[in-house]
């Protein structure tokens, strides 16, 4: 993969991603797999039910996400990591939350791009 294609990719997923995330977490469920896993603030979940069921309950209504140009680099096996730094804002406050989010892209046998693993840590001075 030429180095404008993975980096495109990842500019339009992290995207797509916030503003899905942002918009209704409920739908993010379909961009993972049943041998997906989420780390968040170290907490292990695997596979697409939990990881969708683990983003809708979070304990907040709202959120907004603020982000820089990620960092990508493509991988031997044909995917994508992803390291994303930004900030979030949660329901009406004005007090942004820094963190941390890595992605590993893969592709299906049927070409279709995944979330194999996602990181996301807080970052706390």
């Amino acid at each position: 993969m030429a180095a404008a294609d993975f980096k495109a990719m990842a500019t339009n997923f992290v995207n797509y991603y916030y503003n899905t995330f942002d918009t209704d977490r409920k739908k993010l469920g379909n961009l993972y797999r049943e041998n997906s896993m989420l780390i968040s603030q170290d907490n292990e979940t695997l596979g697409a039910a939990s990881i969708a069921e683990t983003l809708a309950g979070l304990p907040f209504q709202k959120v907004v996400h603020k982000f820089s140009v990620p960092d990508a680099q493509p991988t031997p096996n044909g995917g994508v990591i992803i390291l994303v730094i930004g900030e979030l804002f949660v329901d009406d406050s004005t007090e942004p939350l820094v963190f941390s989010q890595g992605f590993q892209l893969c592709q299906d046998p049927a070409g279709t791009w995944f979330i194999s693993n996602d990181i996301f840590k807080l970052v706390v001075f």
